[in-house]
């Protein structure tokens, strides 16, 4: 994975601003910030989407996040915190190794990610009879 950015940090190829780091994790300050401390959590291993991953890794990446957040949380004095993970293009996915962004909220951060709301409520029995199909 030569052409990851990503892959390119982890090996120390290209620099980044080191939160955290362990075995299977590694997390820094994401270059692009939505907010004040918006942090990185990735998989030292290359999985292209959550899909992709094995569960010790991901694993790892939710125990890291939470420890992770906690301190980006206290660190910027925020009044909230997303998780959020993008998988592939249309979801906003721009670099194609899996990761999960740590993104501090401010009450006056004016940052709206839910602007819809669900159709009539006859469509949700439609969605959840085939999400439950496809578990």
């Amino acid at each position: 994975m030569a052409e990851c950015i990503f892959c390119q940090i982890i090996r120390g190829a290209s620099p980044c601003e080191k939160v955290y780091e362990d075995e299977r994790v590694i997390s820094f300050l994401d270059i692009s910030p939505i907010s004040r401390g918006h942090t990185l959590v990735l998989p030292r291993k290359h999985f292209a989407t959550l899909f992709d991953m094995d569960e010790e890794d991901l694993q790892a990446c939710v125990a890291a996040s939470q420890k992770i957040a906690k301190a980006v949380f206290t660190a910027t004095k925020a009044t909230g915190l997303n998780l959020l993970q993008n998988n592939y293009r249309s979801a906003g996915q721009i670099v194609h190794h899996v990761h999960f962004h740590l993104i501090p909220r401010f009450s006056d951060d004016n940052l709206h990610m839910w602007p819809g709301k669900y159709g009539p409520p006859g469509s949700l029995a439609e969605i959840l009879a085939r999400i439950r199909a496809a578990l």
